[in-house]
């Protein structure tokens, strides 16, 4: 067994007011936890990314498994919009677990995609030695505090095809934007996969000729996560000493 790459915590919300409470403030349908795990985000008002996390429901009300560098800001967050309502917020002991191999009694699918395998809420970890680097970038799935971060938009990071976003559930914090970002006709920017000659550190600047093209992130082998403009982005790009190829699909 491995160190997950990103440790978890589990918030549990509890009280009569749990369920709309969550429903007001998410990305997502929480009403979809009753059928597995709900892959949501939390966005500022201006429609940009704060925090991503799953949403479980329990026998108390819901567990919210989030990395664990971000509990504490999305604690207070949480803490911050409950007002009036008969809501609890609290810590849970379980932790959280996740593999790609056989799935223990308990675990849910991934809801982001198949090849993510299971997750497990439970007294012990019991992960396997799942590569999840590897996973990342051959299905584009981006990494809070690597490729999500503050300020950026949850379309261009893939959010409606990792199942992060429904457009039918009505208001919620940052919806407006996510609605108008939607109806575009395309997207100029986003999350892609890039195929790599070299090594760079993430966060290096993919440039095409004079022109920058994008950031370089996670990299697994031959191949990258990278945010790129599109209009820019070409077969024959550089990030420092690496050179990065992108063909649109």
């Amino acid at each position: 067994m491995t160190a997950q790459p990103d440790p978890r915590t589990l918030i549990s919300v509890t009280g009569s007011d749990a369920h709309d409470f969550l429903q007001n403030l998410v990305t997502n349908d929480v009403d979809g936890t009753r059928g597995g795990l709900v892959y949501a985000a939390l966005l500022t008002p201006q429609g940009k990314f704060l925090v991503d996390f799953f949403i479980k429901a329990d026998e108390a009300g819901y567990l919210i498994d989030v990395a664990a560098d971000h509990a504490p800001g999305l604690m207070q967050r949480l803490s911050m919009y409950k007002l009036r309502a008969d809501v609890s917020l609290s810590e849970s002991p379980l932790t959280v677990s996740r593999g790609t191999g056989s799935a223990p009694d308990g675990a849910l699918p991934d809801p982001r995609h198949p090849a993510l395998g299971w997750r497990l809420c439970g007294d012990a970890d019991v992960s396997d030695d799942t590569d999840w680097d590897a996973l990342r970038v051959t299905h584009a799935i981006p990494q809070t505090g690597i490729e999500l971060t503050p300020d950026s938009f949850i379309l261009e990071a893939g959010f409606e095809r990792l199942n992060g976003v429904d457009f039918r559930k009505g208001c919620y914090v940052g919806q407006e934007v996510t609605a108008r970002m939607k109806h575009k006709t395309e997207l100029r920017k986003g999350l892609a996969q890039v195929t790599i000659t070299g090594a760079a550190p993430a966060g290096t600047p993919i440039m095409a000729g004079s022109k920058e093209a994008g950031t370089l992130f996670t990299q697994s082998g031959d191949h990258a996560l990278a945010y790129l403009r599109f209009d820019r982005a070409g077969p024959d790009m550089q990030a420092g000493d690496a050179t990065v190829c992108y063909t649109a699909p």
